[in-house]
C-alpha cells in the first residue's frame, strides 16, 4: 500500500462483492480515495476490483491487521463484509457469528481507535421477522434464524460504540437487494439472480412454495447513495440508530418470475424465512434526505 499520506480515505469492506463493489464506484465517482478489503470468501460467481481504489486482500476479524489498514487515514468506514446468506448461516451458526458479530466488533474497536469520523454499517431487514408490515424501526426484533441474530447483535455493538465510547455509528437495515453484479451461483443466491441463470441456462425457474411471498426490491445503486449520504449527512441526533433503506413497496416472488421468463415449477418452502418484507423509510428521508429512484419492475424490463 503506497498511498499518499496526505490523502484521507474511506474504507469498504467486502468491497469487491455486489454491494460493495457497487459502493465502492460510487463513492470514488464523487471524489473519495478508497481503500477496499476483500478476503474472496463469499461463494460468488466474481469478484469485482476497482483499479482506481487501493485494494486490500485480508480478513475483517484479524484485528492486528484490521488496526494497521484503519491506521492510514481512514475518515470513513462502510462495513459490508458479512456472512451474508440466510441459509448458509443455518447450515453453520458458528462461522455467521464469527464473521458478523464478532467481525464488525473487531472494526468498531479498531475504528474507534484510530479515530474514525463515522462508521456506516450494513444490515439486514431480517431482523424484523414476523412483526406486522410495513416495518419500521421502532419494532422489536423478531430474529428467525442465525443469521438475523448474528447481524442484529452486531447492530447492537454498533450502537453501545456510540453511546460508550463516542463513535459515531449508523446502522442501515437493507432490504431484498437487486442490481447490477447480483450474484446468481447456488440455490441461496437473490431470488433475481437465481431467476436469470436459470433463464439464461434454458431452465425453469424455481419458485419457492406459491409465490406468494412479497418482498421488498431495492436497488443496489440507491442502497450505495444511502450509505454515502449516511457517511456525511447530519444525523440530528440519531447516532447508532438503525434506517430502513428500502423501496416502500413490495411485489411477490411470482410477480417477478413472471416478469422474466413464463417457464416456471414451484419447490417446496425453506424454514426461516419471512412471508412478506415492507420499509417504512420514513426515517431515513426525513434525517439524511435519501428515496429510492428504482423500481425492480421496470429495470427488469427495461435492462
Amino acid at each position: 500500500m503506497n498511498e499518499d499520506k496526505s490523502l484521507t480515505f474511506s474504507l469498504v469492506t467486502g468491497a469487491a462483492g455486489f454491494i460493495g463493489s457497487n459502493l465502492v464506484d460510487y463513492l470514488l465517482d464523487k471524489g473519495h480515495q478508497v481503500l477496499a478489503l476483500d478476503n474472496e470468501s463469499a461463494n460468488n460467481d466474481n469478484f469485482y476490483w476497482n483499479d482506481k481504489a487501493i485494494n486490500v486482500r485480508g480478513d475483517m476479524t484479524d484485528y492486528a491487521f484490521m488496526k494497521n489498514v484503519m491506521s492510514r487515514n481512514v475518515n470513513y468506514v462502510f462495513h459490508l463484509a458479512a456472512e451474508s446468506r440466510l441459509q448458509p448461516a443455518i447450515e453453520n451458526p458458528i462461522q455467521a457469528v464469527q464473521r458478523n458479530c464478532v467481525g464488525t466488533t473487531v472494526m468498531l474497536q479498531c475504528a474507534r481507535e484510530v479515530g474514525v469520523k463515522r462508521f456506516v454499517y450494513s444490515s439486514t431487514s431480517s431482523g424484523y421477522g414476523n412483526n406486522p408490515w410495513p416495518n419500521d424501526e421502532t419494532q422489536p426484533d423478531d430474529c428467525l434464524n442465525p443469521y438475523s441474530v448474528s447481524k442484529v447483535s452486531a447492530e447492537k455493538f454498533c450502537k453501545m460504540y456510540s453511546s460508550l465510547y463516542g463513535l459515531e455509528t449508523v446502522v442501515l437495515r437493507y432490504f431484498n437487494v437487486f442490481g447490477e453484479r447480483c450474484p446468481t451461483r447456488g440455490q441461496y443466491a437473490p431470488v433475481i439472480g437465481i431467476f436469470d441463470r436459470q433463464k439464461e441456462s434454458g431452465e425453469p425457474l424455481t419458485i419457492v412454495g406459491n409465490g406468494s411471498q412479497k418482498r421488498d426490491f431495492i436497488y443496489v445503486k440507491d442502497i450505495a447513495r444511502a450509505n454515502y449520504l449516511a457517511s456525511l449527512m447530519p444525523l440530528k441526533g440519531k447516532v447508532g440508530e438503525v434506517f430502513n433503506v428500502g423501496s416502500a413497496k413490495n411485489y411477490s416472488v411470482q410477480q417477478i418470475a413472471d416478469t422474466i421468463s413464463d417457464d416456471q415449477v414451484y419447490i417446496p418452502e425453506r424454514n426461516g424465512e419471512m412471508d412478506t418484507t415492507l420499509a417504512d423509510i420514513t426515517k431515513i428521508g426525513e434525517t439524511i434526505g435519501w428515496e429510492p429512484e428504482v423500481d425492480v419492475l421496470e429495470w427488469i424490463t427495461n435492462r
